[in-house]
């Protein structure tokens, strides 16, 4: 039993050797990232292509492949992805699959390489408001010097005019693009003029032509919260979620306790920080202020004058101003959104205020008034007319006996002496005017 003992012994020191010498078959494999570039360009996207040139960088990629389907966005955001790019210490290769229009164009001219599908399209990248229109002359201009600088970022030595005619639409260009409209690459005009190095049919073959094929292929995708923060921070989505807040908020000062609606509401207002502080447009001392503004107005509850609600409002209304990517957006979404609160007040009292069983589900309709039943004070109509005598002189107030009832009253301004006749002539509520009889 010795000997067998020494021998498993002696054989676990040998296999520990071996697998401290041995180290594993991948370790020194070539890795290639491959980053999606979807959707709307915009400041969400920008922190996820941050992270993702991070983790190549720090895994020492051979190259970040962006697979760029985008229709552009925002020229802020776009600005801001170039920026990244620019500073990145790996191999950048974009895949124009199939779209890069207006912002996207941008972002693939930054990149070492450019390649295509097919039905790849690059341009069209005129500067465009919100409202749809174009941008006025000093915002295309610097969106003009933006592209030019994308162009000659790259060794390839791409010749910024086609950068240039992708904005500016009075650049004509024979053969490729006339004077009046905006220049699009296709995959053949792309390659023939140095913007692009080639034509794939998919992602793949690609990978396989740089030679890479044996190399581990290693997807980085968004996760959940920078898909979140993606979606809140969307142009369209931002007013909807400033109107959900303030129509919640505004039901809820109708409602008793706290509801649904003010669950909603609040809920809205915490995804829109929540989706801004994670894509990186506001920082915690934006959602300090606001939650100040809320200490302020819950504190206007208890402490009368109006003085902290308004510092409340304004408190909440400059942390929504300053958590986005303007204060100029901001400030129409926030308008957009008050209106849609004034609206949808008026919609709902207007047609489930003929359903009242409905309107009281989600707001206090009860009133305390005389018709139903409520009265501040017992009116003492019946008094009109009757005579008594004064208890006390009337200076003008003081007492009167009607009945051998005491009941306070009032002259009509004149003063009158005790034990006089006197005559009720008006009761206003508690308020009992009486007259003096001769």
């Amino acid at each position: 039993m010795k000997t067998i003992g020494v021998k498993l012994f002696a054989a676990m020191i040998v296999l520990l050797s071996v697998f401290s010498v041995v180290q594993p078959a991948d370790a020194n494999a070539e890795r290639v990232y491959v980053a999606p570039v979807k959707k709307e360009v915009e400041r969400g996207l920008a922190s996820f292509l941050e992270r993702s040139i991070e983790e190549a960088e720090e895994n020492d990629a051979e190259a970040l492949i962006l697979d760029i389907n985008t229709p552009g966005g925002a020229v802020n955001a776009a600005e801001e992805i170039g920026e990244i790019m620019l500073d990145s210490q790996v191999d950048l290769i974009a895949y124009i699959n199939p779209n890069a229009l207006s912002a996207g164009s941008y972002i693939a001219l930054y990149a070492d390489e450019i390649y295509m599908s097919p039905s790849g399209k690059m341009g069209a990248s005129a500067v465009i408001t919100s409202a749809g229109g174009d941008a006025d002359r000093k915002a295309q201009s610097a969106w003009l010097a933006a592209m030019i600088n994308a162009a000659e970022s790259s060794d390839k030595e791409r010749d910024p005019i086609f950068a240039e005619a992708m904005v500016d639409q009075s650049i004509e260009i024979p053969g490729l693009v006339d004077e009046g409209e905006l220049l699009t690459f296709t995959p053949a005009t792309a390659e023939e003029n140095g913007y692009s190095e080639g034509t794939f049919e998919s992602l793949d073959e690609l990978i396989a032509s740089l030679g890479y094929e044996d190399a581990e292929i290693v997807s980085v995708e968004p996760t959940f919260t920078e898909n979140l923060a993606r979606f809140v921070t969307n142009p369209i989505v931002v007013p909807i979620l400033l109107s959900m807040a303030s129509l919640g908020l505004v039901l809820e000062l109708y409602s008793p306790g706290f509801g649904i609606a003010g669950s909603l509401g609040l809920g809205a207002l915490l995804l829109f920080f929540f989706g801004h502080l994670i894509a990186g447009l506001a920082g915690m001392e934006v959602l300090i202020l606001f939650l100040i503004g809320v200490g302020l107005v819950i504190a206007e509850f208890f402490v009368p004058g109006g003085i902290l609600g308004i510092a409340g409002l304004v408190a909440i209304v400059v942390s929504i101003l300053l958590a986005g990517e303007s204060i100029a957006f901001m400030g129409i979404a926030l308008s957009v959104a008050l209106l849609a609160a004034v609206i949808g007040m008026v919609i709902m009292v207007k047609f489930l205020g003929k359903n009242l069983h409905l309107l009281k589900k989600i707001i206090l309709s009860d009133s305390t008034n005389t018709e139903s039943g409520y009265v501040s004070n017992i009116n003492r109509h019946e008094l009109i007319g009757q005579t008594g005598i004064t208890r006390t002189a009337l200076r003008p107030s003081g007492t009167i006996i009607i009945e051998n009832e005491r009941i306070d009253a009032v002259s009509e301004g004149s003063y009158i002496n005790k034990d006089q006749k006197v005559l009720v002539v008006k009761v206003e509520g508690s308020r009992i005017v009486v007259r003096e009889v001769d």
